[in-house]
């Protein structure tokens, strides 16, 4: 189905220059001390930027002009909006994002009546060559920085705050689950959710609780996430029960088997309290038959636990070129049915996006 191979390690680049949200408290402090400048330096601009979401060091009037200009280069721009698109009456907002070299990857605001989230992306491109999904086709171009991702963060909080999505709005959720396969960038993403989660202004000050992290089963990485003391949610994109599918569906099921990577979800899930999201694009006649509904109930039950895992139905949202359709609405009721049958939490994700190919496996950093 795919002649992309796997890659786990993106092609070696030029990361952009240091910037604040590179940094934890410690450096920041010593970054502004090697500029001359004393340590209380950081914290202020730290408000201002967590805080007050603001990256324009003209606006910052509590700091000297003189600090101003030396404090400048701590926050030098790393994404530029070149173009954003809005479908469902304004309520989703797709950003294509161009980096200092020229990369491009896109995020994706979404207003609901209770919450602001965003889909951000951790990877320019994507190496898991998943064939359904349109950033898996194009390949891995090069791994996101820390800043890079909390900044497409910050600008989301700002543009929400500010009333982009209709009225004005707090982030509350952050999803990984835009371009990328985030454990597959692990340092850069962990040191991101840190960025996100920690109070401000030392951070964007968001509850872990409202951060999703996705993989494809990365094994070792999710066991390693575990231990990071992160309570943040573990979206495993899994889309079909079976090994002999999920090999072409999902490559990297050659190198973890389903069985290892619910093992490694049901260990994550026991070690942090939370309970885990399996991920299920829904595709018709390829993984939608009711014998698989009834084997992913199976072994959720066997290697997770129906306590501490939910199933996320996503119907398939089209790709370019892509002979695949979502299956019909019976076909998929049947399958909520039988999933709920074994005791397993299952709903259907509410799509958001599909007009503007801002919905789930859509993403291609395209600007046409």
């Amino acid at each position: 189905m795919t002649a992309l191979p796997l890659v786990f390690d993106a092609p070696r680049r030029a990361l952009p220059p240091r910037h604040l949200a590179d940094l934890d408290p410690a450096d920041r402090r010593a970054a502004v001390g090697e500029l001359g400048l004393p340590g209380f330096r950081a914290d202020q601009l730290a408000r201002h930027y967590f805080g007050r979401l603001t990256a324009d060091v003209d606006a910052m009037t509590d700091l000297p002009a003189a600090a101003r200009d030396t404090l400048r280069g701590l926050l030098p721009p790393l994404v530029t909006p070149v173009l954003e698109q809005a479908c469902d009456d304004g309520a989703t907002r797709k950003t294509l994002w161009k980096g200092h070299d020229g990369t491009r990857a896109e995020s994706v605001l979404m207003g609901y009546p209770d919450r602001a989230t965003v889909c951000v992306s951790s990877q320019a491109g994507c190496g898991m060559a998943c064939p359904f999904c349109a950033t898996g086709q194009g390949g891995l171009e090069r791994n996101l920085s820390t800043g890079e991702i909390v900044e497409q963060v910050r600008q989301a909080a700002a543009a929400a705050r500010d009333g982009v999505l209709g009225a004005p709005a707090r982030l509350s959720n952050v999803v990984f689950m835009g371009m990328g396969e985030p454990l597959a960038n692990y340092k850069r993403v962990i040191a991101a959710v840190r960025r996100i989660t920690a109070p401000a202004p030392v951070g964007l000050g968001i509850s872990a609780r409202g951060v999703t992290v996705s993989t494809v089963g990365l094994v070792p990485a999710i066991e390693r996430l575990a231990g990071e003391g992160l309570p943040v949610t573990l979206a495993v994109s899994l889309h079909t029960p079976d090994d002999e599918l999920r090999d072409t569906l999902v490559p990297v099921n050659n190198r973890w088997k389903v069985a290892e990577v619910l093992t490694a979800a049901r260990h994550y899930a026991q070690t942090t309290g939370r309970r885990v999201s399996i991920e299920y694009a829904l595709i018709r006649d390829v993984n939608d038959h009711p014998w698989r509904a009834d084997l992913l109930g199976k072994m959720l039950r066997k290697h997770v636990g129906p306590s501490r895992v939910h199933v996320n139905l996503i119907p398939l949202n089209p790709t370019p070129g892509s002979e695949w359709d979502a299956s019909p609405r019976p076909v998929q009721d049947e399958f909520v049915a039988r999933v709920q049958a074994a005791g397993i939490a299952c709903t259907v994700r509410d799509t958001r996006g599909r007009e503007i190919a801002a919905a789930c496996g859509q993403l291609a950093a395209s600007d046409v």
